[in-house]
């Protein structure tokens, strides 16, 4: 069997976005590089009024239903590990309530993101199994990010960030 990284065109507007501008086809950690690289994105982000970023974050979750599928289905896989829009918008999601340029947020946002990401506690590991197609490859993340989110306010609350 091909490797399934060799059906990704990056000069196709899916496939570009759906690897995270390609940082999903890291040989080693994808998921884990695919949020380091939405780090500078969110850094962008929080330029904006706060509605904009809500916003945008919510046209980027919509929208990634759509890609990632598109870009599984042209691989032949589903959910592959260079698939890693869905970490764009679940580290996104995380770092919504954090205050702007706060470097503690990030970081604890980004270690927070990956927990959730990596070990699927009930009910991501759910629907992670039991949801597929594009639907499927951004819920178990946009939960992960609604979790770590939660998770990051109560620290921060808790070390008085």
């Amino acid at each position: 069997m091909r490797d399934p990284k060799l059906y990704i065109k990056l000069s196709n507007p899916w496939h570009l976005l759906a690897t995270g501008f390609g940082s999903g086809l890291s040989p080693v950690v994808p998921g884990t590089v695919g949020t380091l690289a939405a780090v500078p994105f969110y850094y962008l982000l929080i330029q904006l009024p706060y509605a904009a970023y809500l916003g945008i974050t919510l046209i980027a979750a919509l929208v990634g239903i759509y890609i990632c599928h598109r870009t599984a289905q042209d691989m032949g896989v589903h959910d592959h590990g260079s698939i890693v829009w869905d970490e764009f918008v679940g580290f996104w999601i995380t770092m919504a309530i954090a205050p702007p340029m706060s470097l503690p947020w990030v970081i604890s946002g980004f270690i927070l993101f990956r927990f959730f990401d990596m070990v699927k506690p009930w009910p991501i590991s759910w629907l992670d199994k039991n949801v597929h197609g594009g639907v499927g490859i951004m819920v178990d993340d946009i939960l992960a990010g609604f979790m770590a989110m939660i998770t990051l306010w109560g620290l921060g609350h808790w070390m008085g960030w």
